[in-house]
């Protein structure tokens, strides 16, 4: 079954990326960070358990039970933030959720790791992120 949502996933951001170029996959592990590959040369095929990313730069292994995402972009940042870790440390914590309730009450952007802080991977940081980072830790799931 899940071999079966893989393909149909691939089909699927297949069919949208050609309407429009772009430049590299990018794939959101459940441990909240981003993983980016360059589109030139990109081979993907994958087993039951795994998805084999090759390309011109690169061949690379994910556990398909690590993939929550996978979308095209054309900006190559974000390459393995560290989802929550709003601080910049490369570890979720208490800090963190002080530091973002510090953000969103105060504005001060000082030591802020956006792409961290994006806790809900809307792109904006809002009290959603917060309840998100909440949850994560409280429940260790995103």
């Amino acid at each position: 079954m899940k071999k079966t949502i893989i393909t149909m996933l691939i089909a699927l951001v297949a069919m949208v990326a050609s309407a429009e170029t772009y430049n590299y996959l990018k794939f959101t592990k459940t441990n909240g960070s981003t993983v980016t590959y360059s589109v030139e040369g990109l081979k993907l095929t994958y087993d039951d358990s795994n998805v084999y990313v090759t390309n011109a730069e690169t061949t690379a292994t994910i556990a398909l039970a690590e993939v929550q995402d996978m979308y095209f972009s054309n900006e190559a940042g974000g390459s393995e933030v560290l989802r929550g870790d709003v601080d910049g440390n490369q570890s979720v914590e208490m800090d963190d959720l002080s530091a973002l309730i510090n953000y969103l009450l105060t504005g001060d952007d000082t030591g802020i790791n956006f792409e961290g802080a994006n806790c809900d991977l809307q792109g904006d940081i809002t009290m959603d992120d917060l309840a998100a980072l909440i949850n994560y830790l409280l429940t260790g799931t995103w």
